[in-house]
């Protein structure tokens, strides 16, 4: 229970903050929930996508190259791609009926997978990691997620549907990529600095597209 508890707290707290953020016509608690389940199951196609890179050979082994592109291919795309998918689905419904709503389901799927990563990682390392990704890893999968529910949200709303969905995966995968490459260059402490500062990056960007988003709801709803 230990576990769960420190697993759940972070996510339950960004949840509800993302949830605060609908100015206009609030979301179902039930399709949210459905969501954060939809995350959950999304960490499957993950582990084995990554499975598969690794049956080929590629794992964090070898110079700074090879290690960019297990950050961004290897993690990243894998991770981001299998959010996507079910992201997707949801975003199509007719519910989601507002730019803002792009944002929060996004942001709800991606932490349902960050529980059930977090899972993982408190059970195999303790609570203090547990503690420590509650201020990072975390809070990055929120980015990560509301930069892609931007986009998709710019693909229903705004028309553009391929070029906006390029940019909804494309961004997520730069931001996550970047986060996880700087955390992976363990002989370099220092260097891991630019983790705090991709996250720092992906906190402003959430912070302009919500602002848009709610704007752009806003107008939709007069």
């Amino acid at each position: 229970m230990v576990i769960i508890g420190v697993a759940a707290a972070p996510v339950i707290f960004l949840l509800f903050w993302f949830y605060h953020k609908d100015k206009f016509d609030k979301e179902p608690l039930s399709m949210l929930f459905l969501a954060f389940l939809g995350g959950c199951l999304s960490i499957l196609p993950a582990i084995l996508m990554e499975g598969l890179w690794h049956y080929f050979g590629y794992t964090q082994e070898g110079g700074n190259l090879y290690l960019a592109f297990y950050a961004f291919i290897v993690v990243g795309f894998s991770e981001e791609i299998s959010k996507y998918f079910f992201v997707r689905r949801i975003i199509k419904k007719s519910y989601v009926d507002e730019p803002y709503d792009g944002i929060l389901y996004s942001v709800t799927v991606s932490l349902g997978f960050a529980f059930i990563e977090n899972i993982f990682y408190v059970y195999q390392n303790g609570t203090g990691v547990g503690i420590m990704r509650a201020f990072t890893a975390v809070p990055a999968h929120a980015t990560f997620a509301a930069v892609m529910g931007y986009y998709l949200a710019k693909a229903k709303f705004n028309g553009h549907y391929t070029f906006n969905t390029l940019l909804a995966i494309a961004g997520a995968v730069i931001l996550h990529g970047s986060y996880d490459y700087f955390l992976f260059l363990k002989n370099i402490p220092l260097i891991q600095m630019g983790a705090i500062v991709s996250l720092i990056i992906g906190i402003w960007i959430t912070r302009k597209a919500i602002k848009i988003h709610n704007e752009s709801s806003s107008f939709k709803g007069q």
